[in-house]
Formats: C-alpha cells, sequence, structure tokens
C-alpha cells in the first residue's frame, strides 16, 4: 500500500470520529420537540439532552489531553470513540429521557477524548510541509459538523425518526476504529511522566463543572441570582487551586509555559469568540427562520447548512495559504467578516427572502472558515512539538466554553429585547382598545386580556398570528360568554350591534398582532448587532495568535521558529 493511500485512510479515520462528536453538539437541537412529545417533561428537563453533552465535554476535554499525552494518543482515541459509539446505540433505545440524558453525558465525556486527540494524531501522521492542508481539511469539517447539524438532524427525524440523530454514528463509529487500529501508529508526549496530576484533574474539572452549569443555569435564575454568583465563585475557587497545583506540582497536566507564549494565548482567545460566535449564529438565526419567517424546523435546518457550504471553501483555501503567509491576517479578517455578517442579519424582518438569508450565512460561514483553521494551525506551528496535543485540548476547551458563554450571554440579551418590546406592544395595543369608541366597555376588557394572552403565548409568530382564525373565534367565544352575564337589557343591545362589535375587535386584534410580530423581530434585530459587536475585541486576538511573517521568507522563518523549539 503506498504511502499517500495509508495517510488517507488514516486521516478518514481521524476525521469520522471527530465528525461525530463535534456533530453531535448540534445535531439533536431540532429533535428535542419530537422527544418531548415522546418522553414528555419540561423544557427546561429536555433541554439537558443537549446541556448535558455540553457540560461534560466542557469539563472533561483538558483533562483527557493530558491523559492521551500521557498513555497514547491512540488508546485514547479509540476508546473515546468505541465509548461514543455505544452510547450511541443505545441512545437510540433509551426508553426514558432520564436514561437519554444519563447516555448523552456520556457521550459528551466520549467526545470530550476524541476532538483534542484529532490535531495530534493528524501532525504525527502527517509530514510538517503537510500540516496547513491537512489543519485546514480539518478546519473544513469543524465547520461542517457545527453548521450542519440542524440540516441533517431536521432530515433525519422527519424522514425517519429522532433515534437515528443516534443510530447514524453507529457505522461511522465502526468504521473509524477499525481504520484507527491498523493505520495510525501510537504517539505520545514523550517529555510527560506517567503520574497523574490528581490535584489539576479536580481543579480543572471543579471549575469547568461550576463554571459551565451556571452559565447553563443563568437562563433560569439570571445573572443576579445568588445561586448563579455562588456557583462562579466557587468556579473561580477551583480554577485557583487548579493554578496552583500546575505552579507547584511535579508534573502538571498544563505547562505553565504554554501561557508564556504569546501566540497560544492569542489563538485560545480567538477561539473563544468564535465557539461564542458560531453557536450565537446557530442559536439566532434558527429561532428567527422559525418564530418570524414560519419556516419549518427541515427548511430552517437546510438555510442554515450554508454556513457550512461557505466555511468548507475558505478553510481549504486559507489552511494551506496561512502555513505559508502567517495566521494572523486570515484570523482577523475572518472575525471580521463574521461579526459583519452577524451583524448584517440585523437587517432581515418577517418577510426577507430566503436569498437573504443565504446570502448573509454563507458570508459568514466563509469568515468562520477564515479563522478555525489557521487558528488552530497557528496553536500547533508555535508550540514545541511534543505538547501539541494538551495545547489542542486547551484550544478546544476555550472554543466549547465560548460557546457555552455565549449563548448564556445572547439568550439572556434576546430575552430582555423581547420582554420590552412586546410589553410596549402590549401597553401600546391596551392603550387604542381603551380610547376605542366603537366596542362596549365588557368587549374592551375581553380583547385587551386576548391582546396579554397572546403577547403571552407568542401567537404574533410567523405561522400563528393574531388574526388568525384561531384567536379570532377565542375572542367571539370569550366575548359570548361575557354577553351572556349582562343583564337582559345590555344583551339585547349587544345582540344588536354584535356585528360591529366583533369587526372591530378583529380589526384592533389584528393591528396588535402586527405590532407584537414587528416588537419581536426587532428584538431579534438588536440581538443580531449585538451578537456581531461583541466579537469585535477576537479581532485584537487574532492578530496576536499568530507571529508577523513576511511573505518572501516563508523557510527563513519555518527554521526560526525550529530552532526556537
Amino acid at each position: 500500500m503506498s504511502t499517500r493511500t495509508r495517510r488517507a485512510l488514516s486521516f478518514t479515520a481521524i476525521i469520522l470520529g471527530f465528525f461525530m462528536a463535534l456533530l453531535d453538539t448540534t445535531i439533536v437541537n431540532i429533535a428535542l420537540p419530537e422527544m418531548t412529545r415522546q418522553f414528555g417533561g419540561s423544557v427546561s428537563r429536555i433541554s439537558w439532552v443537549m446541556n448535558g453533552y455540553n457540560l461534560a465535554f466542557a469539563v472533561s476535554i483538558l483533562t483527557a489531553s493530558r491523559l492521551a499525552d500521557q498513555f497514547g494518543r491512540k488508546k485514547l482515541f479509540i476508546g473515546g470513540v468505541a465509548l461514543f459509539t455505544l452510547t450511541s446505540l443505545l441512545a437510540g433505545f433509551a426508553a426514558s429521557l432520564g436514561m437519554l440524558i444519563l447516555l448523552r453525558v456520556i457521550q459528551g465525556l466520549a467526545g470530550a477524548i476524541i476532538v483534542p486527540v484529532t490535531i495530534p494524531l493528524t501532525t504525527t501522521t502527517f509530514p510538517k510541509e503537510m500540516h496547513g492542508l491537512i489543519i485546514g481539511l480539518w478546519g473544513a469539517v469543524s465547520g461542517v459538523a457545527a453548521a450542519s447539524g440542524p440540516a441533517l438532524g431536521g432530515i433525519l427525524t422527519q424522514k425517519l425518526n429522532w433515534e437515528w440523530i443516534f443510530f447514524v454514528n453507529v457505522p461511522l463509529g465502526v468504521l473509524s476504529i477499525v481504520l484507527t487500529a491498523v493505520f495510525i501508529r501510537e504517539s505520545r508526549d514523550n517529555t510527560a511522566g506517567r503520574l497523574i496530576d490528581y490535584g489539576g484533574t479536580l481543579g480543572i474539572t471543579g471549575a469547568m463543572f461550576l463554571i459551565t452549569y451556571a452559565l447553563i443555569k443563568v437562563q433560569d435564575y439570571g445573572w443576579d441570582s445568588l445561586r448563579i454568583l455562588m456557583l462562579l465563585g466557587a468556579g473561580l475557587v477551583f480554577l485557583a487551586l487548579f493554578i496552583l497545583t500546575q505552579w507547584k506540582g511535579r508534573e502538571p497536566m498544563l505547562p505553565l509555559s504554554l501561557m508564556r507564549i504569546r501566540t497560544f494565548n492569542g489563538a485560545s482567545l480567538t477561539l473563544l469568540v468564535l465557539g461564542a460566535a458560531l453557536l450565537n449564529l446557530s442559536l439566532l438565526t434558527s429561532f428567527f427562520l422559525t418564530r418570524m419567517m414560519g419556516m419549518t424546523e427541515l427548511k430552517a435546518g437546510l438555510v442554515l447548512s450554508m454556513v457550512a457550504a461557505g466555511s468548507i471553501v475558505s478553510s481549504a483555501i486559507s489552511g494551506p495559504l496561512s502555513g505559508k503567509y502567517g495566521s494572523r491576517w486570515f484570523a482577523a479578517g475572518g472575525i471580521i467578516v463574521t461579526a459583519g455578517a452577524i451583524y448584517s442579519l440585523s437587517w432581515l424582518h418577517a418577510g426577507s427572502t430566503v436569498a437573504e438569508v443565504v446570502l448573509r450565512l454563507l458570508v459568514a460561514g466563509a469568515g468562520i472558515g477564515l479563522t478555525m483553521a489557521p487558528v488552530m494551525s497557528s496553536a500547533v506551528r508555535n508550540v514545541p512539538d511534543d505538547k501539541v496535543g494538551i495545547s489542542s485540548g486547551v484550544t478546544n476547551m476555550a472554543k466549547a466554553l465560548g460557546s457555552v458563554i455565549g449563548v448564556a450571554i445572547i439568550v439572556t440579551v434576546l430575552q430582555h429585547n423581547t420582554d420590552s418590546g412586546l410589553r410596549a406592544a402590549e401597553k401600546h395595543a391596551a392603550e387604542a382598545i381603551q380610547a376605542d369608541t366603537v366596542l362596549q366597555p365588557f368587549v374592551k376588557n375581553v380583547l385587551a386580556e386576548a391582546v396579554a394572552s397572546t403577547g403571552r403565548e407568542g401567537a404574533w409568530m410567523a405561522g400563528g398570528e393574531a388574526d388568525g382564525a384561531e384567536t379570532a373565534a377565542a375572542v367571539v367565544q370569550a366575548v359570548e360568554l361575557a354577553a351572556a352575564k349582562l343583564p337582559p337589557e345590555a344583551q339585547q343591545a349587544f345582540a344588536a350591534d354584535s356585528g360591529r362589535q366583533f369587526r372591530e375587535a378583529r380589526l384592533l386584534l389584528t393591528q396588535a398582532g402586527g405590532e407584537m410580530q414587528e416588537a419581536a423581530v426587532q428584538a431579534f434585530s438588536r440581538t443580531f448587532a449585538f451578537a456581531g459587536l461583541i466579537m469585535i475585541p477576537g479581532i485584537l486576538f487574532a492578530l496576536l495568535s499568530d507571529k508577523r511573517r513576511k511573505p518572501q521568507e516563508p523557510e527563513r522563518v519555518a527554521e526560526a521558529a525550529a530552532l526556537e523549539r
């Protein structure tokens, strides 16, 4: 077998496991309503099918990277893929929501083993001159996996059933295990001892769990909740413990020398921002497409897959070029493009065309691809060769933590914007109802309650407007019930004027529904703008993510970097 074929099969083995682990961070989101119908339970509880995975992933990733460096990356990768494949199979047969959540937590642990090992396995499989190209492809797969989750999840759920979002992992996992066992050689960090850093493990696990859990629960309790503040405070205490153990320990899991590499810090912070941007883009856009534009979950997922399409092209181009010319300008440009595309989504409205959305998502995907592959390549290129594994763990942890932070912030902002906008719309509608000279007083009261209920239940959303037949029929029924309780004379007066009363009520209800929908659109608009603006610090981080490099001297720079190591 030729070297080229062997490398291709090795890369396929790595990418299959990597793709599965990243895909499962987003593929379940679209199937959550179907799971709720089958298992029952509250929205808060069903959300732990997603949160449980993300929490376990963020908590375990650095520890898994260290263990792989110590005891063998190939062993850990095969073990992680095997565990992921088994839990995927069992998740498809889960008989209860509690069992499904437990399996998803174990899946997150397996994913944390798989993802950080893929970079060092890749760099030890291919020669140095191919690292830019290979990491570019790795970045493209990363973007595709994260962005295509909603589309693939929608297709599998609609055409088969939700269980297949887990069953699809089984053949991929088995093939990855076989190819890895046959074609990939073992590698490890030869400078890492065999002693397990229990203090560091406790510190980073406790810190990541408490901080991540607090950010997930902030949606329920609010940022000023004592419970959230205590969780964050305890997380910082564990983080301090981790730093102390790494400073004083004999064989720390995270060599603090990495923290003195400016380019590594810049790359990690850039991926923190990028992780937040990717999840914010997916979350906000999926809600906007389904709630404001009235798309089905499947159609919304397919539209969102345009992010993946843009990312594929730009990653494949920027990865190899960044190896030659440096990553900083590609990464900074990608952040600017992504931020601009997300900000431009604030210009959309309920009547926007699909083409307008697709164009923005393609541009956003291109920006993500421009950043992802070059930054990961820089993180590998600017650390000692034997520290590639743990550096991959840190950068992937930063990206995962960025996702959790981003969602926590953006959900809070969206909720605030929506609540304030709807309150203003409801107040204006109530004032219009009370000022109306046609409606009788008891009809005004019924209509005012209907408008308030419309705001609470979200009947203003696309596909369920307030002037719909169901809402109008409910108002008519409520008015008739209220009229039946009137004195006989008042009943007769209402009956004589009922046609005009109902026409006026429908008109006011339609106006109120339109105002509420516009308020909701404006809430999304302000939140999209905020999501784009908070990416601005990422430009500075991206510029720090690689060394300055002259295009005409790539070989000399590479030699200097080798001497530094």
